[in-house]
């Protein structure tokens, strides 16, 4: 690329936008292989799942109503209970099934882009087969990050209904007006959206880290809530733009493909165009987050060598970060 990471800082919300389309475009054809690869499989699971988990629901519901309406007594009744077993049985597994499919499909295609991003800035040659190689290095890391984020959601979430809880029963116990009771219970959920608004934007940086540097999990966390100081609001800004357009998508598909208001044909077609949406907008969301990556690091001058930033996943234990002229820069390396 021809930008000087270190004027990354001078971004503003357009100029990532720019930046990252600039980016897509210029390298349509490995992004492209990497979309078929991982982030459209990826894309078609979240909306199977969505599609399945309705039909589901809604027979599960359809006998329940029917059971409740049937003697216990008649046989009826003992074949609908047998149903809804199975159908409960079905739900799960795909519940499952979704989860595991699509967090293998999540870090596989953030490891991938974050990676060939780092090679477009290192002005290094990039082929879907180096990609693909590299990826395998990186997923135990991305893994461990996500579940030291997953354990800091579920203790924040906790931590949420537990005042939740309290202000309630105190409301209940104590002699406080209706009016006072929901003003609290207002500014309780505004907080508690920052907060989670807040460790979102931590954990999609710390992802980048654990690509890109040797801190991963804890550390990674660390590393990215130091490096989100004065680009919060960018960062934010940036994500929910990308989350508004792809609620859109997801809302467009419920109505149009999940809801049996259509011809197949139109729900076919509705649906191929849904997930061709959806898969553009995960890969510019995952771009736009390693441009932010930049743009944190340049903000904070710290040190970006490029090179060394594609290619230590390359580098073999022992080995330094090979250096590329005057242009190379040492690597600020964290310790795990």
């Amino acid at each position: 690329m021809d930008r000087d990471l270190n004027e990354m800082q001078f971004l503003g919300f357009l100029g990532v936008y720019r930046e990252t389309s600039k980016i897509i475009l210029k390298w349509t054809k490995i992004f492209s292989q990497i979309t078929l690869t991982l982030v459209l499989p990826f894309c078609a699971i979240f909306l199977a799942h969505s599609l399945v988990s309705q039909l589901l629901s809604f027979k599960i519901v359809d006998h329940e109503i029917t059971r409740r309406d049937t003697w216990i007594d008649d046989p009826e009744y003992g074949n609908l209970s047998s149903k809804l077993q199975k159908e409960w049985v079905a739900f799960w597994l795909a519940r499952l099934g979704y989860l595991i499919f699509i967090f293998i499909f999540r870090l596989l295609s953030t490891a991938a882009v974050v990676y060939t991003v780092a090679r477009v800035y290192a002005a290094k040659q990039i082929t879907f087969k180096k990609i693909m190689s590299v990826v395998p290095r990186v997923w135990k890391r991305l893994m461990v990050t996500f579940f030291w984020c997953f354990a800091l959601f579920l203790v924040y979430n906790v931590v949420a209904v537990g005042l939740l809880i309290v202000w309630l029963v105190i409301v209940r116990q104590v002699s406080v007006g209706l009016a006072l009771g929901i003003a609290v219970a207002v500014i309780l959920l505004i907080l508690y959206v920052i907060g989670f608004v807040y460790i979102t934007m931590i954990w999609r940086l710390a992802s980048v880290i654990s690509v890109l540097e040797d801190a991963y999990g804890r550390k990674a966390m660390a590393k990215s809530k130091g490096l989100m100081k004065g680009k919060m609001g960018l960062s934010v800004w940036c994500f929910l733009c990308v989350l508004v357009f792809s609620v859109l998508v997801q809302a467009l598909f419920e109505l149009l493909v999940v809801w049996d208001l259509f011809s197949i044909a139109v729900r076919i077609g509705v649906g191929l165009v849904c997930l061709l949406l959806l898969s553009m907008l995960v890969l510019f969301d995952l771009v736009m987050q390693t441009v932010i990556y930049f743009v944190c690091k340049s903000h904070h001058h710290e040190n970006i060598d490029s090179s060394c930033l594609s290619d230590h996943l390359e580098v073999r234990p022992g080995e330094d970060c090979p250096s590329e002229g005057p242009k190379a820069v040492q690597h600020e390396q964290l310790p795990v």
